[in-house]
């Protein structure tokens, strides 16, 4: 069964249109030389967080089209990294939480160095602006992870799935 569980509220979006996982990345000669610096592109971003668990639904953001490659803007030279996302709804109430789970993804994954920008695709979403500002306010993210059942359903939006 698919879906909430008895009692449960029903989901926003009980029928999201699936979209086909794009292929694995070839790995370069050039990617293999330990020998050559290997900077951090748009599409080893794209691989880190396109298997993220969406919250409500047993899909990948790949999977929902929230994540797109298109959408992912890395300066390596600069040390930056943007993500926009797009909800599945404009109403999504899950947007701060999907935010979330990529941010702490990448803190996770990537170099202290990184300065990350986490944000909801302009014109997406009805509460895009005060989502937004929640995901860039470091002491805010911060707090949030403390919350120890927030951090745990984070946690099982970051897990592979079996």
């Amino acid at each position: 069964m698919v879906g909430p569980g008895p009692g449960a509220a029903p989901l926003e979006n009980a029928n999201p249109l699936i979209y086909r996982r794009s292929g694995e990345r070839p790995v370069t000669a050039q990617e293999e030389d330990d020998e050559l610096p290997d900077a951090i592109d748009d599409r080893e971003i794209f691989d880190l967080i396109r298997s993220i668990n969406d919250p409500e639904h047993p899909l990948t953001l790949e999977e929902l089209n929230v994540v797109e490659q298109v959408r992912v803007k890395v300066n390596d030279a600069e040390s930056t990294v943007s993500v926009e996302f797009t909800p599945t709804i404009p109403h999504c109430s899950m947007a701060t939480l999907i935010g979330l789970s990529i941010k702490v993804k990448l803190i996770r994954s990537l170099p202290d160095r990184f300065k990350l920008d986490v944000h909801i695709t302009p014109g997406t979403h009805a509460s895009e602006h005060a989502v937004n500002k929640q995901l860039a306010d470091k002491e805010r993210v911060a707090a949030a992870l403390e919350n120890s059942h927030l951090l745990e359903v984070v946690n099982q939006c970051l897990s592979a799935r079996s």
